[in-house]
């Protein structure tokens, strides 16, 4: 079996003509995640549903207006059903291009919403899912928060991929735990556009000797989106892209691609990890399991559980 697999990124944003919007544009794109032979295509957080960026959802410290049970009514019907149609057309740009896929979405379960990463497979579809563990910052309001259950490491065609989503790439223990599960292509979808996120993918994919692929939404100005957000410039993107593939040993391979959406790829050798980790592999010859250890609780947590006892008839 070949080790030379071909990474790709989206780099697009939501639409703000809706969910279905988007996955117009996503489908957009079939030919040219064809012609690279895309082994893995990577998409950013929170594509499908959107990134509310500068709304404020009518909360302040103490109360809540109504408009802002409005607003919130909206972003819930912009969300997506993990067994609903977008997955499924999903799936079928999958099978076309033989490309697994891995994407940010927002997950409508119940009356709660997620930060989801999906995992869609070409000829099984969506075999699973990574939810946020930690919603930063306002994005608690909206957001639920996952538990262990989905820190998943999949088989895809070009390797063995975890996603995690944003900022959670600043928790070293959640990197540590996908570490310890032989993680080969980081996914991390993401809206963080700042010029030092460029600083932490390095960081991990150094850390992790991994391929690292950061996927993040492009939005231009709010004043080319006919759009009025309080305390931002208008003449400013409104997320500036920066999405990038990088190497084992920290190398930049494709990006980051700025100001603009687009399509990126690099072709890589899978040999190149176990190269790098020659010197350092921090679950393996790098640790020190004598000194540190990590605990991991992948048990999925209900609020509600039955138990039903079992009366049987002598």
């Amino acid at each position: 079996m070949s080790t030379l697999k071909t990474l790709s990124i989206l780099q697009i944003g939501s639409s703000f003509r809706g969910t279905q919007a988007t996955l117009d544009k996503i489908l957009s794109y079939e030919s040219q995640i064809k012609d690279a032979k895309s082994d893995i295509l990577v998409m950013p957080e929170a594509l499908l549903g959107g990134y509310p960026k500068g709304e404020s959802f009518g909360t302040q410290l103490g109360f809540r207006l109504e408009s802002g049970r409005e607003s919130y009514l909206q972003y819930y019907n912009a969300a997506i059903d993990l067994a609903g149609p977008e997955i499924t057309a999903l799936s079928n740009l999958a099978t076309r291009t033989d490309a697994s896929i891995i994407t940010g979405v927002i997950e409508r379960s119940g009356s709660t919403l997620y930060c989801t990463a999906v995992f869609i497979d070409p000829k099984k579809g969506l075999i699973d899912k990574h939810r946020k563990l930690m919603p930063t910052g306002s994005e608690r309001l909206i957001w639920g928060q996952g538990d262990g259950s989905t820190l998943p490491v999949v088989e895809t065609n070009a390797g063995k991929a975890a996603a995690t989503i944003c900022w959670e790439n600043y928790m070293p223990l959640l990197r540590m735990a996908l570490y310890a599960k032989g993680v080969e292509i980081w996914c991390a979808p993401t809206v963080d556009a700042r010029p030092v996120w460029q600083s932490t993918m390095q960081h991990i994919a150094l850390e992790g000797r991994c391929f690292v692929v950061s996927a993040c939404q492009y939005h231009p100005s709010p004043k080319e989106l006919g759009l009025k957000i309080d305390n931002w410039d208008s003449n400013t993107a409104l997320i500036n892209g920066g999405s990038v593939i990088i190497s084992p040993l920290g190398e930049i391979l494709a990006g980051p691609l700025l100001n603009d959406e687009g399509f990126i790829t690099a072709t890589v050798n899978i040999d190149d990890i176990p190269k790098a980790r020659y010197d350092l592999d921090v679950v393996g010859h790098y640790a020190r399991p004598d000194i540190f250890q990590l605990s991991v609780d992948e048990t999925p947590r209900q609020s509600v559980t039955t138990i039903i006892d079992e009366i049987t008839e002598e």
